[in-house]
């Protein structure tokens, strides 16, 4: 009891430099274990970008090109192949009329990854590390497994997207399976890149979106979408003659660009830059131009994203199967019993879609296609096992070495996806990729609530904790968006029809929403609702001694 006295009042005596309180709570770097003291813990930033000097400019496009790199790779999480997949489903099931739905999308996950910038400049502790320091073990045991269960989710889809791709480029000569071994491989050796030096390392993400631009551009300028149509679609919120088809894409979209372990991805990523803390100044700054760089990233990812939706709205929209494959056995496809004699209204996939393209304009759309999405698997997976590892390092406060990292996060998340590459066939994964969107929507809560909560702490961002304008806001966003959500889930789980499935999803759901409430009441309180401060581990009272994890008071 006297220990805690002490440590209270040290916590309210800690001095503030430049503005910024030097608390335990806005340090740079979490508390090591006494092993680990002498070594520097890092996992994707051995080396610090060092930001220019410039003598009190209000804009600097040297210090943009230095802030430059966190937010390309965030961005390659809204162009992953379940976004693409999202994307080609939109455009041949509704046209244009859902291109503003990805443009509100785009906007509300710029705002989100701004949270989780901005936590990880302000204390340098990224996401995991903080929810490791602030909830208690039962808690933060289920948080971990969570998004370690999102985190595999979105994986299944990148491998398999790379998997698919290659199948495509071989000719089917490269079985599902064999791509699965092939982008496990690549992908290691593309994560040791980073020995070559960080600034390389994203310099080869760049390229890898370049590739996608130039892939999905290319099928852009080939199909002519009618401009008028895409603008309208963009900037006039209305679907007219939507039913529950296009209500279902609509929600879709949401659900594939707004990715949980993108919010833990960003937070970690903006440690790489050399910002001093201690100085309100460069803080503020920093956050100033990572906002910028996320705008510019999450513009270019929109506009890839808006390519394959314009393409597949203007060529594919209102086809029937047997428009598709009157016009296959026309071009001599091979592929034509993909697309039964009926006139039922066209159903795509990744596969598909790249199957009609080539059916449509010929041999090389299908294999440009192939490469861009060969592209967005590959960067994708890249991006997905950082985010394994700095999850799993934070919530777990692991002291590894690089390549024991890799391949732990790596083997979790593979495991499952080989087993389905080996017993499952190419032409028959749409619904593997809609229960896959399925469990990515139900993790939502667990990145976006921490991330509201833990941001509105003056205790943990002092003057940078958000204001009343953005508490509200925030909620309101998080709120929408996790409801989007579950409505999405409630579609899936209700199409099933087994009434064991019912009482299963019953009983979870149950769970589920206990747990989400727990993260809720934490939440509110952070944002200011005092009544419900009671025996909260959280605070927004910058005196109160927030309980740290047991290893650390031993």
């Amino acid at each position: 009891m006297e220990g805690a006295r002490h440590e209270k009042s040290k916590l309210k005596d800690s001095p503030q430099e430049n503005g910024v309180h030097t608390n335990q709570y806005s340090s740079i770097s979490p508390p090591a274990s006494p092993v680990a003291q002498d070594e520097p813990f890092s996992t994707y930033f051995e080396e610090r970008v060092p930001i220019p000097d410039s003598e009190n400019q209000l804009f600097s496009f040297r210090k943009l090109w230095a802030f430059t790199g966190p937010g390309f790779l965030m961005s390659i999480a809204y162009l992953d192949p379940g976004n693409i997949e999202s994307d080609l489903q939109s455009g041949a099931a509704a046209g244009f009329k859902l291109l503003w739905v990805l443009l509100v999308s785009t906007i509300i996950g710029l705002l989100l990854q701004r949270l989780a910038a901005r936590l990880g400049v302000v204390t340098g502790m990224h996401l995991a590390e903080v929810c490791n320091r602030q909830y208690s073990t039962v808690p933060r045991i289920i948080l971990w497994l969570m998004v370690e269960l999102a985190i595999i989710g979105s994986d299944m889809q990148e491998v398999i997207g790379c998997a698919i791709a290659l199948n495509l480029l071989s000719v089917g000569r490269i079985p599902l399976w064999g791509g699965v071994l092939i982008t496990i491989t690549d992908t290691f050796v593309f994560l040791f890149l980073d020995k070559y030096g960080l600034r390389k390392l994203e310099a080869f993400f760049g390229f890898l979106i370049t590739i996608m631009a130039l892939s999905f551009g290319y099928e852009y300028v080939l199909v002519k979408p009618d401009q008028g149509e895409l603008l309208k679609g963009m900037f006039v919120p209305y679907c007219a003659g939507c039913g529950p088809v296009q209500l279902e894409q609509a929600v879709g979209i949401v659900g594939a660009v707004i990715m949980p372990h993108n919010i833990y991805l960003h937070s970690a990523l903006v440690k790489s830059r050399e910002v001093d803390r201690k100085n309100k100044k460069e803080v503020k700054e920093a956050n100033k131009y990572f906002f910028i760089e996320s705008a510019i990233a999450l513009f270019v990812s929109f506009l890839i994203n808006v390519f394959v939706v314009a393409v597949f709205a203007q060529a594919f929209y209102s086809k029937s199967n047997m428009d598709v494959n009157a016009m296959c056995n026309k071009t001599g496809s091979p592929h034509t019993d993909l697309f039964p004699l009926n006139n039922n209204t066209l159903e795509v996939d990744i596969y598909k879609g790249g199957i009609v393209l080539g059916c449509f304009f010929g041999p090389a759309a299908l294999y440009i296609w192939a490469i861009g999405i060969l592209a967005a698997g590959q960067s994708s997976t890249m991006t997905g096992t950082y985010s394994g590892q700095f999850v799993m390092e934070g919530f777990l406060n692991l002291r590894w070495s690089r390549f024991a990292r890799v391949l732990l996060t790596r083997s979790i998340a593979i495991t499952p996806t080989l087993l389905v590459a080996i017993f499952q066939d190419v032409h028959h994964l749409t619904g593997m990729n809609d229960f896959l969107n399925v469990l990515q929507s139900l993790q939502l809560p667990f990145a976006l609530i921490p991330i509201l909560t833990f941001t509105s702490l003056k205790s943990i961002m002092n003057d940078f904790a958000n204001g009343l304008g953005w508490k509200i806001s925030g909620g309101i966003l998080i709120l929408g968006v996790c409801a989007i959500n579950i409505y999405f889930v409630i579609v899936y789980v209700t199409a099933l029809n087994s009434v064991v499935l019912y009482v299963l999803a019953a009983l979870l759901s149950v769970a589920y929403l206990a747990f989400v409430a727990y993260l809720a009441w934490h939440c509110l309180v952070a944002l200011g609702v005092s009544c419900l401060d009671c025996c909260s581990r959280v605070s927004n009272r910058p005196a109160v001694l927030i309980e740290e994890q047991s290893e650390y008071d031993s």
